[in-house]
């Protein structure tokens, strides 16, 4: 056998961004695209508080918060690279199961506290 012979592994010959686990690496293009999202995604929640473009404090906050949700998931795309092919899946997984969690907490939390509230306030402070 020569030493000249080249001996790369395929993933280099090819170019591919994955390591060996299946995870993507990020290029270029997909770190542009989630930037860009992401200050789209800044900037219409600050126009429309700045603005008072909705009238209602409730309202635009349900927005923002809306807008919120969709951010946090660009960057889970574009700056995380999750999605259901990493890992085979289990990280896209492990996420679902995390949020489901974290629902369950709170909205129980908020309920108990809201029935703790209403039910153990002494009669004569409903009256003031």
């Amino acid at each position: 056998m020569s030493g000249s012979q080249n001996h790369a592994e395929p993933h280099a010959e090819h170019g591919d961004h994955g390591d060996a686990h299946g995870a993507p690496h990020g290029s270029l293009r997909g770190y542009v695209t989630g930037f860009v999202l992401s200050v789209i995604l800044t900037a219409i929640p600050f126009w429309l508080v700045m603005n008072d473009v909705l009238g209602h404090a409730t309202l635009t906050a349900l927005v923002i918060m809306g807008f919120a949700a969709v951010q946090i998931v660009v960057h889970m795309v574009y700056f995380l690279h999750m999605n259901s092919r990493s890992e085979g899946g289990w990280t896209m997984m492990a996420l679902i199961f995390t949020i489901i969690i974290v629902v369950i907490a709170l909205s129980g939390s908020l309920w108990v506290m809201f029935h703790l509230n209403a039910n153990m306030m002494p009669s004569d402070m409903h009256r003031m």
